[in-house]
């Protein structure tokens, strides 16, 4: 997937436990491991509001965009030609 999820690098960052921002922001401590390891489909702004305000970061630090291989030859197929 494009998205990287880096909850877990701003967890140490912050010296914060996976159950304690679990009980804080009002999800269960396994899917916030699913959340973590990049295995969901997408999450709400509202959980995301709340893991922001509880690490005191921005949505940035949580989530980054890496271009697979395969998204990478979908864009350079749909370029047009250049001569």
């Amino acid at each position: 997937m494009s998205i990287v999820i880096t909850l877990d690098v701003m967890l140490a960052k912050r010296k914060a436990k996976s159950k304690d921002l679990a009980a804080a922001i009002g999800i269960t401590e396994q899917n916030l491991s699913l959340l973590k390891q990049g295995k969901v489909k997408g999450v709400r702004l509202e959980t995301l509001e709340a893991i922001c305000r509880y690490l005191d970061c921005q949505p940035g630090d949580l989530l980054s965009y890496q271009p697979d291989d395969k998204a990478a030859a979908r864009e350079t197929d749909s370029l047009p030609d250049q001569h």
